[in-house]
């Protein structure tokens, strides 16, 4: 399956040791995320990952694209949703999209832990009926 990976700077810490905590998961899968946090989490785990531009400078996007065409089938994205944006309607867009299009999302750990495990447990597969 195809996952998505972003973090906002003050959860790219996060990202990284969730990545490190589940990279036997998610090495069975291709990953993509926007340019930093990609950087960051294959720093850590030796995860291959496909990287796009940085989230404010077109990654978020990306990813958009990558959503509509139905060429996503997780993404993990951890907000900040303390610090503001300029670029925030960006991010909404991206929360959208999931919704329009049934892709499952975590913002935060609680969510990631449990979509991650189940997509282990097979029980994302319904993603395939999809393509």
């Amino acid at each position: 399956m195809n996952i998505g990976l972003v973090a906002h700077d003050a959860k790219k810490k996060l990202m990284q040791n969730f990545c490190i905590a589940y990279r036997g998961i998610l090495s069975k899968h291709s990953l993509f995320a926007t340019e930093t946090t990609g950087n960051l989490v294959e720093s850590v785990t030796n995860l291959n990952i496909h990287k796009y531009l940085p989230g404010h400078l077109g990654g978020n996007q990306q990813i958009g694209a990558q959503i509509e065409h139905n060429e996503m089938d997780l993404l993990i994205f951890f907000r900040d949703p303390l610090t503001p944006r300029s670029h925030e309607p960006d991010v909404n867009d991206i929360v959208k999209l999931c919704d329009v299009y049934n892709i499952p999302i975590a913002t935060n750990i609680a969510t990631a832990e449990a979509l991650i495990l189940a997509l282990d447990r097979g029980d994302l597969d319904w993603r395939e009926m999809y393509k």
